[in-house]
């Protein structure tokens, strides 16, 4: 494995960090009080869009049928849709200064999606996606008023942006077994 080249002049024991922390210090455009609730319903956000991408990932790998190929790109474009969101999810709980959920346990706690199916019928996965992907669409929008009520029209924009994105492949995953 290659060393990023910053890297390359930290001597071993020069950086001591404290681990992050729910109390971090920090002044940006909402108070402590606000980001902790945004934080909160954030953390909802990611466990349901890190949950998603598990499942989505799940179907694209057992998908089976005369359809095959067409709903292996549909999921594969979706859950690394899905990845990104995560990601950028988990970055705004660091920057309002909380920690991010980083467990399955986590995941499995806060979000309405259920992992722990077994595996079905190519229909049926795909029927359980678009419930899945209607239901967090519903709790985005419950998170993205959170954001709203907290004056964090950052995350509020962010949020509204996944609404339509889940909506979007609700749509699409049902026009596939119509």
């Amino acid at each position: 494995m290659a060393s990023h080249p910053q890297n390359a002049q930290i001597k071993s024991g020069e950086i001591q960090g404290k681990g992050a922390r729910d109390d971090e210090n920090i002044d940006i455009s909402i108070s402590t009080d606000q980001r902790g609730a945004v934080a909160e319903a954030l953390k909802t956000a990611l466990a349901d869009s890190y949950a998603l991408y598990f499942k989505t990932l799940g179907v694209h790998w057992n998908v089976t049928g005369a359809g095959f190929f067409g709903i292996h790109k549909l999921t594969d474009a979706q859950y690394n849709e899905l990845h990104q969101a995560a990601d950028a999810i988990a970055e705004r709980i660091r920057a309002l200064g909380h920690v991010a959920p980083a467990s399955f346990a986590e995941f499995r706690e806060l979000s309405c999606v259920d992992v722990d199916t077994p595996h079905k019928s190519t229909a049926e996965m795909l029927k359980e996606l678009v419930a899945d992907n209607e239901a967090v669409a519903k709790r985005m929008l419950k998170a993205s008023d959170v954001a709203d009520e907290n004056n964090d029209k950052y995350t509020e924009d962010m949020l509204i942006a996944r609404i339509g994105t889940h909506e979007e492949n609700a749509w699409m995953l049902r026009a596939t077994i119509a």
